[in-house]
């Protein structure tokens, strides 16, 4: 296990054992939609903001995170869909654990809908990738999602902390969900997952103060940081607004001090 240690030390900040996690994962998903157009400008911009890792699928990797500026860890993501889909909630094996190796990954992430159709060949595929991480020493990312016709909110708690709950039971070294919209209910998911949780960013929100006010209030509960796509990436400066994140996750900055770094 000490190279998957090593390789969480690119993804966990060692200092504050947290991290803001960039994903761009979206193009597979969306296509090339505004933030994702120019991938190599946008992620040399979420890393000058101070992010510890961005994830992208396979292909993207030679758009080139490395070879200049500050390092950051690389998070490859495994499983993807398409919005053209008939069911775009099923999310299926695109790249494999000994591909994300040789690419030099630093962790790999999957996407898993619970409550989908085929939530079950999902969780399946879940413990055949643990299984290899384990092999290869390689961290892996649990986005843990509820979606399907017996969910009624994926933002609900009993929900969202039985998703992160299977994340962990499964294998996940980090486990990414939704925040669930308050201090006391989101406790009730981190205590509930013996690892560390982070939290998605969800749809574009209409103001930075939101954004801020949810990353502060996720790490009162218990999170051990973010993964924050659409909000940073699309943000008119990804960079300020990564940097802002970044000292609320690892210095304990309140959202109000955080504005600052916007200008506001």
């Amino acid at each position: 296990m000490i190279g998957k240690k090593i390789r969480l030390e690119r993804i966990l900040d060692r200092n504050s054992g947290r991290t803001v996690i960039v994903p761009m994962d979206h193009g597979t998903t969306m296509g090339p939609i505004p933030g994702l157009v120019d991938m190599r400008t946008t992620i040399n911009k979420v890393v000058e903001g101070g992010a510890n890792a961005i994830i992208i699928h396979k292909g993207i990797v030679g758009a080139g995170h490395r070879g200049s500026g500050k390092d950051v860890g690389l998070i490859i993501h495994l499983s993807g869909s398409t919005s053209m889909s008939p069911d775009p909630n099923t999310k299926v094996p695109v790249c494999t654990v000994e591909e994300a190796v040789r690419l030099g990954a630093d962790a790999v992430s999957i996407h898993i809908n619970l409550g989908a159709e085929k939530d079950t060949e999902m969780l399946a595929y879940f413990g055949e990738v643990s299984r290899y991480c384990t092999q290869w020493g390689m961290p892996l990312v649990a986005m843990m999602y509820t979606r399907g016709k017996k969910i009624e909110s994926e933002y609900d708690v009993k929900y969202v902390k039985h998703a992160a709950r299977v994340g962990a039971e499964l294998g996940a070294d980090i486990v990414k969900c939704n925040y669930t919209g308050s201090v006391e209910s989101f406790r009730q998911v981190v205590e509930g997952c013996p690892v560390p949780v982070v939290i998605a960013g969800g749809e574009k929100m209409e103001t930075e103060a939101q954004l801020l006010t949810m990353v502060e209030d996720a790490l009162r509960a218990g999170a051990s940081g973010v993964s924050i796509g659409r909000n940073a990436f699309q943000h008119k400066t990804p960079e300020k607004i990564v940097e802002a994140i970044g000292i609320i996750v690892h210095e304990g900055a309140t959202a109000k001090q955080a504005k600052k770094i916007l200008g506001k």
